[in-house]
């Protein structure tokens, strides 16, 4: 039975109430997604299999989700870069940024040359609050992420797909299906177009939380901040 979405609308809600009602900080939460998305590709990419990871990131919380996740990656043993083009001023951001250039984590703003080195990518550009159009200089990034051979994992939306309708019709995201998609909190309704491997991440929704928005908690096995769930997904509109 396929988990219980989460719409864009809801899911900016329930951050918000996280951040009150449930006390947590918004770097709280980020550094539980990121942590949950470097499992997720530590399941997905062992480090006997290639250490080297492109990390991208854009403006937004997903992308701060994709700077966390980077650091964590380090400590595995892993080899990250970042490519960051858009990088906000918000004193968490820089902070992040910070912590990996003390680590000295590469930061690039050449995508394609990255791309040819490297072994797994991180596609965290676009989260559950984007809309609209694809602006510079993330379209030609999507369309290399869609096109290459490289294994992707997505952090919560493939970017550039609607979090209601799924994959667009046209522009750079229109055939991008990544290897992988990590749902943070719980799936959002796209999930019904994707066929790749899905996990699950973020354990710190609480059963009165998730009953309250009527969403399902998987049981996370030991430490794991991970759960892979099924894929019900058919692909439609691609």
């Amino acid at each position: 039975m396929a988990l219980r979405t989460l719409s864009a609308k809801n899911a900016a809600v329930l951050d918000q109430e996280l951040m009150t009602a449930g006390a947590f900080s918004i770097d709280q939460l980020m550094e539980l997604a990121g942590l949950s998305v470097s499992q997720a590709l530590y399941r997905l990419q062992p480090l006997s299999k290639g250490m080297r990871i492109l990390v991208a990131c854009g403006p937004g919380n997903n992308g701060g989700d994709g700077l966390v996740a980077a650091r964590h990656l380090w400590h595995y043993g892993y080899q990250p870069t970042v490519y960051y083009p858009k990088q906000p001023k918000n004193e968490l951001y820089q902070r992040l940024r910070k912590q990996l250039e003390d680590l000295k984590v590469p930061f690039t703003n050449d995508f394609p040359t990255a791309l040819q080195s490297t072994d797994h990518i991180i596609d965290a550009i676009f989260g559950f609050s984007f809309s609209g159009e694809v602006r510079e200089p993330f379209p030609s990034v999507i369309e290399a992420l869609r096109d290459t051979k490289i294994p992707v994992l997505a952090v919560d939306a493939p970017s550039s797909w609607n979090i209601e309708e799924g994959p667009p019709s046209e522009g750079p995201g229109k055939g991008f299906m990544p290897d992988a998609l990590i749902s943070l909190t719980a799936p959002k309704p796209l999930v019904k177009w994707y066929t790749g491997r899905h996990f699950l991440g973020g354990r710190f929704l609480g059963k009165h939380m998730a009953e309250k928005y009527g969403l399902d908690v998987p049981n996370y096995e030991g430490l794991d901040q991970v759960v892979e769930v099924p894929v019900e997904g058919e692909g439609e509109k691609l």
